[in-house]
Parts: C-alpha cells; sequence; structure tokens
C-alpha cells in the first residue's frame, strides 16, 4: 500500500502525511494505552524515514515507561504515536488517517493486560506480552 497517506490530529494542529507502506493494524491492551486512550491502542507501525510531520511545536511527547515515548497534540489531546528509542519504525495512531486507508487489523498486544470490561473475539493474533 505504497502511497501518500494524511492524517491529522482533531485540530488540525498536527499533520502527519506517510509516504511508503502503512503495516497492518495492532492492538495494544497494555494498561498505559488504556490509560491514555480510554480502551487500547490502535496503531500502524510505518518507516520513521516515510514520516513527515507538520506542527512539530504542537506536539508533546511523554515517557510512561523507560526506552519509550508517547506523542500527542497539546491543544486538543490526541494520542499521535509511540517510539521505541532506536527503534526504525514508529507506531501511529490509525484513527489519524483520512479514508479510506485500505488498514486492516493484524494482531492483539499485552492481552493479560487488557481490561475486564471488552472481549476480544476478532480472531485476530493474541500474544500475552509484546510480538518479540
Amino acid at each position: 500500500m505504497a502511497r501518500n497517506v494524511f492524517g491529522k490530529c482533531l485540530c488540525g494542529a498536527v499533520e502527519v502525511t506517510v509516504t511508503g507502506e502503512l503495516g497492518s493494524v495492532g492492538y495494544c491492551h497494555c494498561s498505559q494505552c488504556r490509560r491514555q486512550t480510554g480502551l487500547y491502542y490502535a496503531t500502524t507501525n510505518v518507516a520513521v524515514d516515510d514520516v513527515t510531520i507538520a506542527g512539530e511545536e504542537n506536539i508533546s511527547r511523554y515517557r510512561a515507561s523507560p526506552g519509550a515515548e508517547r506523542a500527542f497534540c497539546r491543544t486538543c489531546g490526541s494520542a499521535l504515536f509511540w517510539k521505541g528509542d532506536g527503534e526504525k519504525t514508529v507506531s501511529l495512531m490509525a484513527g489519524l488517517f483520512e479514508g479510506p486507508t485500505g488498514l486492516a487489523g493484524g494482531y492483539h498486544i499485552y492481552c493479560a493486560d487488557k481490561g475486564d470490561f471488552y472481549e476480544i473475539n476478532d480472531g485476530l493474533p493474541q500474544f500475552a506480552a509484546s510480538r518479540s
């Protein structure tokens, strides 16, 4: 799915353009992602070199755990991405992109930590922790 894909936060202060492949959607059920979003993260992994961000000055970064940062719009609070230190990919929030995206669910991670108020029953692979 190599093409330009455009996305933005709720208020439009941060815009994201991806010029490469969007990965399948990964769903993270860890307690940190649930606390940030209210449910779970739905992200697509993209090569860092394929991402252009406009409105960088409107991004706040937060380290909820060592080795990674979460980014969100400092104006509207939209979650933007998760990036591990030294990683060559960034996990962009799938909801940023204008449709149709062609994205499809791929897997669930940190299922052992998922909330007790919902079920995972879509048939996708489930991992107790990360995929690695």
